[in-house]
């Protein structure tokens, strides 16, 4: 989880494993373009593409293969956000954040005796409801048509890459993964480790994806899978009830806009941080002339920095599920931003504690993936979904084949008590019956004069937000080409605990040095999986580039 993340920096960095940022795989196509991190997810994508789907048929598609072939995240048992831009047409966003069943209390995780692992921990999932919600109101293809693939792959089989083989031999190897149904579909029937080349099948998750393809989404909330989840529950402790199934519902928000440098910026809303957090430091870093000195100058990263800690400070005050929590419009204006610029000072760090006495300090000491997708017509999708930790809580559903999330952990898990190492408390994003608990998934679409211009995001926990931060700067404010934007080191940091994660800091070691001297404290550790598309708005060509600090492909048609 995030608490242990800064611990993992630190020992990958003196381990000496942490490398430069690897240069990102692109494709150019002035027809539809598929950008994720399992490839053969993305030739499903664009198989539907070439079929006649549009980018939502695509993403759909995607979105149900990747529950299949990147199970560390990619999922029917979780939730997410899809940002979707149409022509002539306001962006929208489909959210489908899981929610807290009805009998989940607030002190769940208080006592610490529930852990990620456990049943307990699993939310309400709102994946297959979310892709459903978008199909209807954007796909072209039938629903059978996009969720089929996924299916056959599983009932198939397909080829495992060493990315996933190294994941799943990871995960396999801890002595953490105690589900026996977990061990029985994603181990080795000899019990070997898998290798790149072996071949991966999944018969119960192929049954659950053909019954979903066949019978529709409601198929996975009612009748014999929903008795299998029900099932699932009783047997482990959990809390998800058949009832809770039946009466989840996705929905379509309006995203979170705001403009930087002539550009209209969209991100989705609350239960999200994302667009809100963004908006909040794009508007910021607005008011600082930022081409005035290097993208690697100290000054400018300092600014950046400083920008970061003061949207995570307001991230953990006030945002939470919108249904529950009054969220202050002023967050996302310009005049708000102007007041938070002016209070950096621009000489030194500010410690993160001063930053916001009143939330008490007590001193007592994730796994997401995103895609981007895009058509011949100018329909551009942006989709973050997730299990939260790496393959959720290792749970497989027995008889379903589908690994349940852990986003009951995304809630604030000790009412009122905010740690200096990053456990925050407050009450925006405690626990409460069907409560959506709050997300940095942060799936965007920047327009330029009202068209798609940059399709982005990526997984990473709490670092998505400033992930993606850092590559729109980096196309927006430096003018950098799309895999150059991808590939550049990145910053974050989410003002407790008080330190800079930086990538960079093998390959820019003088800034590092020149930071410290502000009084910056910094890590290394790798940051994020932003698998973007920029469009090109004179010739219309599309540049896909593939992040590849996990794995990837961009394909075009």
């Amino acid at each position: 989880m995030l608490r242990s993340a800064l611990l993992i920096a630190l020992l990958l960095c003196s381990a000496g494993l942490v490398s430069a940022q690897p240069k990102a795989e692109t494709v150019t196509s002035k027809g539809g373009v598929v950008v994720c991190v399992s490839p053969p997810a993305a030739d499903v994508g664009l198989a539907i593409l070439k079929e006649g789907g549009n980018a939502v048929d695509a993403a759909v598609a995607t979105a149900f293969a990747m529950a299949v072939t990147w199970p560390e995240a990619g999922n029917i048992g979780g939730g997410g956000f899809m940002m979707v831009a149409a022509p002539g047409k306001a962006p929208t966003c489909f959210e489908y954040r899981e929610t807290a069943p009805a009998s989940a209390k607030v002190d769940l995780f208080a006592d610490g005796k529930v852990t990620w692992l456990n049943h307990k921990a699993a939310g309400v999932p709102g994946t297959v409801r979310g892709l459903a919600l978008a199909h209807k109101k954007y796909g072209k293809l039938e629903w059978k048509t996009v969720v089929a693939p996924a299916a056959e792959l599983a009932e198939k089989g397909f080829v495992v890459n060493t990315a996933l083989a190294g994941g799943l031999n990871r995960v396999l190897a801890d002595p953490k993964t105690t589900n026996v149904a977990f061990k029985l579909t994603y181990g080795k029937p000899n019990g070997e480790t898998w290798k790149g080349g072996d071949r991966l099948v999944l018969k119960d998750l192929g049954r659950t994806l053909r019954i979903i393809a066949e019978k529709g989404a409601d198929a996975f909330y009612t009748g014999e899978l929903a008795e299998l989840l029900d099932k699932e529950m009783k047997a482990g402790g959990g809390l998800i009830t058949k009832d809770d199934l039946a009466m989840y519902k996705a929905n379509e928000r309006e995203p979170i806009h705001t403009t930087f440098r002539g550009f209209d910026v969209y991100g989705p809303p609350p239960p999200s941080s994302g667009g809100v957090a963004l908006a909040e430091m794009l508007n910021t870093l607005e008011t600082f002339d930022l081409k005035a000195k290097d993208r690697w100058s100290p000054e400018t990263s300092h600014l950046v920095i400083e920008t970061m800690k003061r949207a995570f400070v307001d991230r953990a005050r006030h945002l939470g599920d919108p249904d529950f929590t009054k969220i202050p419009v002023e967050l996302t204006t310009k005049d708000y931003a102007k007041k938070l610029a002016q209070k950096i000072d621009t000489r030194k760090a500010t410690p993160s504690a001063d930053l916001a006495p009143e939330i008490k300090l007590n001193t007592e000491s994730g796994s997401t993936t995103h895609f981007s997708v895009i058509d011949k017509d100018g329909l551009a999708v942006s989709n973050t979904y997730t299990l939260e930790n790496s393959y959720g809580n290792r749970v497989v559903v027995r008889g379903a084949g589908y690994i349940l999330n852990n986003e009951m952990t995304d809630f604030n898990p000790r009412p009122g008590f905010t740690g200096t190492t990053g456990e925050i408390g407050t009450k925006p994003n405690q626990i409460a019956p069907g409560k959506r608990m709050l997300s940095s998934m942060t799936p965007v679409i920047v327009l330029k004069d009202g068209k798609p211009y940059l399709v982005t995001g990526s997984p990473g926990g709490r670092t998505i937000i400033n992930t993606v931060l850092s590559v729109v700067l980096n196309v927006l404010a430096f003018d950098m080409p799309v895999d150059e934007a991808v590939s550049a080191p990145r910053f974050h940091h989410q003002w407790l605990p008080d330190v800079t994660r930086f990538e960079g800091g093998k390959t820019h070691p003088e800034l590092v040095m020149k930071l410290k001297a502000l009084g910056h404290t910094l890590v290394e550790h790798r940051q994020g999986d932003a698998h973007s598309i920029l469009i090109d708005p004179k010739t219309g060509v599309r540049t896909g580039a593939a992040d590849k600090r996990l794995d990837g492909k961009a394909v075009g048609e």
